[in-house]
């Protein structure tokens, strides 16, 4: 798995999901644990992965929707 973006905004995880979704690219959210257990105060980013093969077609759709990586 490769990292496509990390947040601290629980919305930006969400919508990049949704369009990852939307276009049959498998992600999967990390840190979601690490993130509830600091108390929603927004300092632990969350990070959101795909499989190396999809990489580039997700950065895609991430880059097309103007969604920051946060790299």
């Amino acid at each position: 798995m490769k990292e496509l973006l990390r947040s601290t905004d629980p919305t930006i995880i969400a919508f990049a999901m949704a369009l990852l979704q939307g276009e049959d690219i498998d992600c999967f959210e990390l840190d979601v644990n690490m993130s509830v257990l600091e108390g929603g105060i927004g300092i632990f980013p969350r990070r959101l992965m795909v499989r190396t093969d999809d990489h580039t077609a997700a950065l895609r759709v991430v880059r097309d929707n103007q969604i920051p990586l946060g790299k």
